[in-house]
């Protein structure tokens, strides 16, 4: 796997490059000409730090540090305005995205705390482990993720949701519901696991 390069002064583009090589949508980056229209399209725009449209220009910039600190990536709700407006059909979703892995990947300071990075690792441990997302598990591994206090806590604020859920049969009682055959999907798991590290060699 590359290591992320350090820029070594204010304008470096071996960060740039880096992304350009490394990072899902590298092909569809460098073609960004600066319009705004993902960060004007963006419904949480406001509660970004930078937005979109910055992030690439800092990218460019080779302010690694800033980038993968900032709270954009996490922000995301993947509503994909930002990709159907682009003039330019830049995959800014799957970029961002991708950032993040590699923000949580390099152990950046509160990256691997977010709620998004928190609730995704609920989320795979579940689709990993039975073929399905079981939302009780998920939930719950998300709450305790905070701790035993804080994920008690969470979960009694929610308990009314989680009652109409069982009383609409919406989120049904006893054992998880798992795939028909869980060891072909470890197979398939562990394939994929080994293309994405030779692809990130």
């Amino acid at each position: 796997m590359n290591a992320i390069p350090t820029p070594t002064k204010g304008y470096d583009l071996n960060f740039a490059r880096w992304v350009y090589t490394q990072v899902d949508g590298d092909d569809r980056l460098s073609m960004c000409m600066q319009c705004g229209v993902c960060s004007g399209s963006c419904p949480i725009g406001p509660q970004m730090d930078h937005g979109p449209r910055k992030i690439f220009m800092m990218i460019r910039a080779g302010l690694k540090e800033q980038v993968l600190t900032s709270n954009t990536m996490w922000s995301c709700v993947s509503c994909y305005n930002c990709e159907v407006r682009c003039p330019r059909e830049v995959p800014i979703k799957h970029i961002l995205h991708s950032l993040g892995v590699w923000a949580v990947r390099e152990n950046y300071a509160g990256a691997r705390q977010t709620d998004n990075a928190r609730f995704a690792s609920a989320f795979w441990w579940s689709a990993a482990k039975f073929g399905r997302t079981d939302e009780r598990l998920v939930t719950a591994k998300f709450y305790f993720s905070y701790g035993l206090g804080e994920g008690y806590k969470k979960g009694m604020a929610n308990m009314p949701i989680a009652l109409g859920l069982v009383k609409t049969k919406r989120m049904h009682l006893g054992m998880p519901h798992k795939c028909k055959n869980t060891g072909e999907l470890k197979k398939i798991l562990a394939k994929a696991a080994e293309i994405e590290a030779r692809h990130a060699k």
